[in-house]
């Protein structure tokens, strides 16, 4: 049975604890959208009831997935079908593919709504494709095996990460051109600018560490290591990182150690582990910043997070192996 609360359910739970962050009236419009990785199908769940409301067939093996600036249109990496879907948001259906490149992982969109940036894992590039005309802008060569795609708030920078290699490669946007190729831990996966572009956050899932860069110097400033009661130290693999704007929380989805750790962006601390589903591979925080959803990939489920109180608040099963998620407004 699934563990879908209804909406007077929810909002008497959290009333009961106390969690007055969770603002119901932002939620009553707003849906989270799931990659599920093994059923090829896109799970939406209404977030005021925490209940999936619609099932969407994809392209074979959808893993990352992002938003128009819009909203009106979310974008699909189906990895095994060497594409990029578009799949529009008031009607639930692909209206058109974009050139990718072979077996699309993770992408970012730039700020001008535009060009898209996209890891290409077996071809050891990057594809550059403008989403209004589909032309390729650029293939960039960086390591091997690129996965995650990150692209500054201000547009200045597009940055890759390179898991075999182990290495962060730094594009300069108005050029296509690498401008710094940076070591960092053992298989990265993720990178999150912060607000203000000050900072980046890059997780390396096998080296079990997190890397702060200063974005300026294009240096690495802290390295952060995750130790958890009871977990083996090889089961904590930082994939996922979400940060709040107003500089106070990082979140680290902890992969197969079942955690997410949160984190103090001043500081480097970390606060707190909060125990969600098994397997966790990403995170978004809803708009208002209040909830932080986490994917579970083997549960095959969603942890809801309440931002204020740093409590799980609520568990949605969704299809198999769950890995992108994306909250968004309804616009319909």
């Amino acid at each position: 049975m699934p563990k879908h609360h209804g909406f007077f359910k929810v909002k008497s739970l959290l009333l009961a604890m106390g969690l007055c962050s969770l603002s119901l009236s932002a939620l009553a419009e707003s849906r989270a959208y799931v990659s599920n990785e093994k059923d090829d199908t896109i799970s939406v769940i209404d977030m005021a009831t925490y209940d999936v409301v619609d099932t969407i067939d994809v392209g074979m093996r959808p893993r990352g997935i992002l938003l128009s600036s819009d909203h009106s249109k979310l974008y699909i990496c189906a990895s095994d079908s060497d594409t990029v879907q578009v799949l529009d948001l008031e009607t639930y259906r692909i209206i058109d593919t974009l050139p990718s490149g072979e077996d699309p992982e993770q992408f970012a969109l730039h700020p001008n709504d535009r060009h898209l940036y996209i890891a290409n894992e077996d071809d050891a590039i990057v594809t550059v494709v403008d989403v209004e005309t589909k032309e390729v802008l650029a293939q960039i060569d960086v390591g091997i095996e690129p996965e995650g795609m990150a692209v500054s708030h201000n547009g200045r920078w597009a940055v890759n990460t390179s898991e075999t290699t182990s290495m962060l490669h730094w594009i300069n946007t108005e050029t296509f051109e690498i401008e710094k190729n940076m070591v960092v831990g053992q298989r990265p996966r993720h990178v999150e600018f912060s607000h203000d572009d000050s900072v980046a956050w890059a997780s390396a899932e096998i080296g079990g560490t997190v890397h702060v860069i200063d974005v300026d110097a294009l240096e690495e400033i802290h390295e952060m290591r995750f130790e958890i009661a009871g977990v083996n130290q090889d089961r904590v693999q930082p994939v996922g990182i979400e940060l709040t704007s107003d500089g106070k929380y990082a979140f680290v989805a902890l992969g197969p150690s079942n955690h997410v750790a949160v984190v103090d962006q001043q500081t480097y601390e970390v606060i707190d582990y909060l125990l969600v589903g098994a397997r966790v591979w990403q995170l978004d925080l809803s708009e208002d910043e209040s909830t932080l959803l986490s994917t579970n990939g083997v549960s095959g489920d969603i942890s809801v997070i309440d931002v204020e109180s740093l409590k799980v608040v609520d568990t949605i099963e969704v299809g198999r192996y769950p890995w992108g998620v994306r909250i968004t407004h309804d616009k319909s």
